[in-house]
């Protein structure tokens, strides 16, 4: 009997032993800065003829869309604040303002073949975060974290990127020509709710909150979320938004459950404390199975993209804040957070450094799916475990110094015709984009067993 086992382990291969570990803070922040090299190794903006702010891409030139720079340099201003190690400030900075764009909007043109106010967003919310951080301010002559977040609210709250189809709401996709313009969802409607709700609370200016309610309102009105929470991706235009594609993606509840708690620190009313009661308790239910972050959609039978692959780390990052906006969600949340970031650092054992991590924690060993977005998952979980000693979102009241602009933005969000001409291949790989998510939703809507 032995030797048949001794046999088998053989042939299995070495098998690596646990490498990093997070049962003190000085195991978390030696496993986080571990953590931060190995997802930096993976950016190559700042070296010679490469450009800043983006992961090697867009499809075919590399896996990742803009938008995931945009994610990455949150993930960095995050791993900054709770570890203090500024050790990448400096690159984080160059990125976020190579990219900002001839209207510092972040909408640069060589993007606008594949730029949905979802994309644009998520560049928005870093600066937001950069913002209520205090990271390092840029130089005076450059354009400023809180102005370029207003800028991008104020170019999606333009009444030209709200028609009248389905009631409001904005569209997945900017560019009229664009694959997926005829398509409305809960990501790009969920940030819009989030900047403003954090605007709100930033600058204590009710007109960002009151436009935030009335997004929260038309989500709920158009049935991308319904009276449990479950929020579902979006609808076509076409069909007044009738038919819901009912995929479920943890980065939208985790978008809704920060928005929803910076309304209720901003209003201290008792509707939004039970709206992010509720949310948690959904997003356990959906996303949190035995209390490890699980991409619902797409992990049982691994559909997921490229994209979906970095979502676990949105939600770990964003319910981590949510608890010191709105410390009541603490003693529930926190140790669910701990709970999953332990199944995350325990299947980091693949690679030839023994550390590279996959992507299935809840399988508690390497699966061999590796990249940027899950390397960005695990850093998140990790850093955000110092939460208790990091200090709070500032406002512009309590110690916030970045400088604002409320005409930001304003009258710069079209796309007009002195951008350069979108090519045919650019067209194919944002319907490559588009299609690729339709045919995960079909395939997760066959395992799970829950469409209409």
């Amino acid at each position: 009997m032995a030797s048949i086992i001794l046999s088998l382990l053989v042939s299995a291969g070495p098998v690596s032993a646990q490498v990093f570990k997070i049962d003190s803070n000085d195991n978390i922040l030696a496993t986080a800065k571990t953590l931060a090299y190995d997802l930096m190794s993976y950016y190559h903006g700042n070296e010679s003829g490469q450009t800043p702010g983006i992961l090697p891409g867009p499809p075919p030139a590399g896996d990742y869309y803009w938008w995931e720079g945009g994610a990455l340099w949150g993930t960095m201003i995050d791993y900054w604040h709770l570890t203090g190690d500024d050790t990448y400030n400096d690159v984080v900075k160059q990125a976020l303002l190579f990219q900002v764009g001839p209207n510092r909007n972040y909408m640069p043109p060589n993007v606008t073949a594949s730029l949905g106010n979802d994309d644009q967003g998520f560049w928005g919310m870093s600066a937001m975060q950069a913002a209520e951080q205090n990271f390092p301010d840029p130089p005076e002559d450059e354009p400023q974290w809180l102005a370029l977040a207003q800028a991008v609210w104020n170019t999606q709250a333009d009444p030209d990127r709200h028609d009248a189809t389905c009631g409001g709401g904005l569209r997945w996709q900017i560019p009229f020509a664009n694959n997926g313009y005829d398509y409305k969802n809960s990501i790009a409607n969920g940030i819009f709710f989030n900047l403003g709700a954090r605007l709100a609370r930033y600058t204590n200016n009710k007109t960002y909150a009151e436009v935030a309610e009335k997004t929260w309102d038309w989500v709920v009105d158009v049935g991308f979320m319904d009276k449990d929470y479950n929020i579902f991706d979006g609808a076509h235009v076409g069909t007044n938004c009738t038919d819901i594609n009912r995929a479920q993606f943890s980065y939208n509840n985790g978008v809704f459950i920060l928005g929803a708690a910076y309304m209720y620190n901003y209003t201290q009313d008792a509707k939004w404390e039970a709206r992010v009661n509720g949310l948690i308790n959904s997003t356990f239910r959906v996303f949190f199975p035995n209390n490890t972050a699980y991409e619902a959609a797409c992990e049982g039978v691994m559909t997921c993209t490229t994209d979906m692959l970095s979502f676990k780390g949105y939600i770990h990052r964003w319910m981590t804040t949510m608890t010191q906006i709105a410390p009541f969600t603490a003693a529930k949340v926190l140790p669910v957070l701990r709970n999953s970031a332990q199944a995350a650092v325990k299947q980091c054992t693949g690679g030839d450094n023994g550390r590279t991590c996959g992507f299935k924690w809840a399988s508690g060993a390497f699966d061999g799916n590796v990249g940027a977005g899950q390397t960005m998952d695990v850093l998140a979980a990790v850093s955000s475990l110092l939460i208790n000693q990091s200090k709070t979102p500032v406002t512009n009241a309590t110690g916030g110094t970045s400088v604002g602009d409320p005409n930001a933005g304003i009258g710069s969000g079209s796309i007009t015709s002195d951008l350069p001409d979108v090519t045919t291949g650019d067209k194919a790989g944002a319907g490559v984009l588009t299609a690729v998510i339709i045919l995960t939703a079909a395939a997760a809507f066959g395992w799970m067993g829950t469409g209409k």
